[in-house]
């Protein structure tokens, strides 16, 4: 039998994944992937409704609908004020996990560098090595996971073509400031390198902190390529529904390999979720109190545990630091937590480049009793223990 691929080697299947296969099959409460266990809003599940029974059950145009894009590019310019069209700037993809493959593979070559921050989302990695890149990892140091540098400097002389920032952060929770961001970009500028950005969780930002638009900072549209999603925004993970945006230039090129990888988005999921796009402001404000509270409900449950946690800036995770408990590393803790606790987390070491098996990651994207009963149960880890 033939070998299959070295590339495939060097890194293991998804964490967060196996983690709630685990919480499935042990009936845990599922804090470890990313996903809400309440509605979409009503407007888009009557969207769908009548997406169904439209003209929509055939392929749309490869890179998404006219009027999907028509809505997206809209809702993008009210954000960021950037002049985005439709046509010129947007790839719609299955997911933000395609829109970060798809600009890997249209900002590198094979044998290419690519700046990672660690600890990073778990794709960005496996991403770089299967479009034959080179991970360069440079570490955010805890407690606000800021970067420093001229550690960045230092990533940036060996002549990455990429570097990605996931702004809102999973893992950490962490929003970067303008004044980093411009940072970033100003490195980006002088060694002529893309700046990737990851932003599923844009409009999920807490008390304090803002979310910035890095390619509409001065001088950054043309190197700068996006990644987003509308499932963390609207709740709808399962439609995966994604988008690239870029200069014109650099998304003709981005079609290209979003067409061999997926050929399209689902149409008729495209054409409900303009319903979404076309929300009012208050929709957005709401979704920030909503996770605010959220945050504040699972915050003061862990404060019950006696574990120290990471005060999220910014997304739906939290970082707890188990050193506490005695295990001998997080893995052993996680599986633990599953089978005599009942509440999956994912362990903290899959994010990190260094060797950190001290952390856990939770989200609260769940109800509030879903959450207060998470709570109830990690209030007993160390009786337990």
């Amino acid at each position: 039998m033939p070998s299959t691929a070295a590339r495939l080697e060097v890194f293991t299947e998804s964490v967060i994944r196996g983690m709630t296969r685990l919480a499935n099959q042990h009936g845990a409460i599922n804090l470890s992937q990313g996903f809400p266990d309440f509605d979409p809003p009503e407007e888009l599940l009557a969207a769908l409704e009548r997406a169904t029974r439209g003209p929509f059950h055939q392929y749309a145009v490869t890179w998404g609908a006219p009027r999907f894009r028509e809505a997206l590019a809209a809702k993008i310019r009210r954000f960021s004020g950037l002049p985005i069209d439709a046509d010129q700037h947007l790839v719609v993809t299955c997911g933000s996990t395609e829109a970060m493959m798809v600009a890997m593979m249209t900002a590198c070559n094979p044998g290419d560098k690519v700046v990672v921050f660690s600890p990073f989302y778990e794709n960005y990695a496996a991403d770089a090595i299967l479009s034959g890149a080179e991970p360069i990892f440079v570490p955010l140091r805890p407690p606000l996971f800021g970067f420093d540098e001229a550690e960045l400097r230092a990533a940036f002389a060996q002549k990455p073509k990429a570097i990605i920032v996931c702004n809102p952060s999973n893992p950490t929770g962490k929003v970067f400031t303008r004044e980093e961001l411009l940072f970033i970009l100003s490195l980006a500028e002088e060694h002529d390198a893309f700046v990737i950005t990851d932003e599923p969780y844009e409009h999920i930002v807490y008390e304090g902190h803002e979310h910035v638009h890095a390619a509409a900072l001065p001088g950054a549209f043309e190197r700068t390529i996006v990644c987003n999603s509308l499932s963390k925004t609207y709740s709808i993970t399962g439609w995966r529904l994604g988008y690239v945006q870029a200069a014109p230039k650099v998304i003709a090129q981005a079609r290209k390999v979003h067409d061999f990888l997926t050929v399209g988005a689902a149409a008729p999921l495209q054409e409900a979720a303009v319903a979404g796009l076309e929300l009012p402001d208050s929709y957005y404000v709401g979704l920030r109190d909503l996770y605010a509270r959220k945050k504040e409900v699972f915050v003061e449950g862990l404060r019950s545990t006696g574990l120290p946690f990471t005060d999220p800036q910014g997304a739906y995770y939290v970082m707890v630091d188990i050193s506490a408990l005695g295990f001998a590393d997080d893995v052993e803790a996680s599986n633990w937590l599953v089978k005599e606790v009942g509440v999956a987390g994912v362990p903290g070491s899959s994010f990190f480049r260094e060797p950190v098996k001290h952390l856990i990651r939770f989200h609260f994207a769940k109800k509030e009793e879903t959450l207060r009963a998470a709570c109830e149960r990690l209030a007993r880890v160390r009786e337990l223990r």
